[in-house]
């Protein structure tokens, strides 16, 4: 949801990968992926995310498509593509845009930050 890319970004999240399920409930249908894919985009965009660097993956977890195999399901589907620091990276599973996210540097030296989503007065207490 924008909510959850929100709260990614704002914790630091710069890798992404958008694994979009229940493929199998439209018959891995290209036009109804494109649509979902555009839509995730510009609200991706919006939080802070740029969309090149974003794997889009069509699923089904449940029949286990594209998940660690390439799907014959999907043959319209080429593969995901995704600009890094590295240079150009491609699969076309969701277990090969997991084993592309590059681990992210540490600052172990600065504060953390938590966002803070809901404030609750308990009664009695504080």
């Amino acid at each position: 949801t924008r909510e959850h890319a929100l709260l990614a970004y704002t914790l630091g999240v710069r890798q992404l990968i958008v694994a979009i399920n229940k493929m199998d409930s439209v018959k891995f249908d290209q036009n109804r992926f494109q649509e979902i894919v555009k839509e995730t985009s510009n609200f991706i965009k919006k939080v802070g995310f740029n969309p090149k660097n974003v794997s889009f993956v069509p699923i089904s977890g449940f029949n286990g498509d594209n998940m660690i195999d390439v799907s014959p399901n999907a043959p319209w589907y080429k593969g995901w593509e995704k600009e890094t620091k590295g240079g150009k990276v491609t699969g076309k599973t969701l277990l090969d845009a997991i084993d592309a996210i590059e681990p992210p540097v540490r600052p172990s030296d600065k504060p953390l930050r938590l966002p803070l989503q809901d404030v609750y007065k308990i009664g009695g207490i504080g």
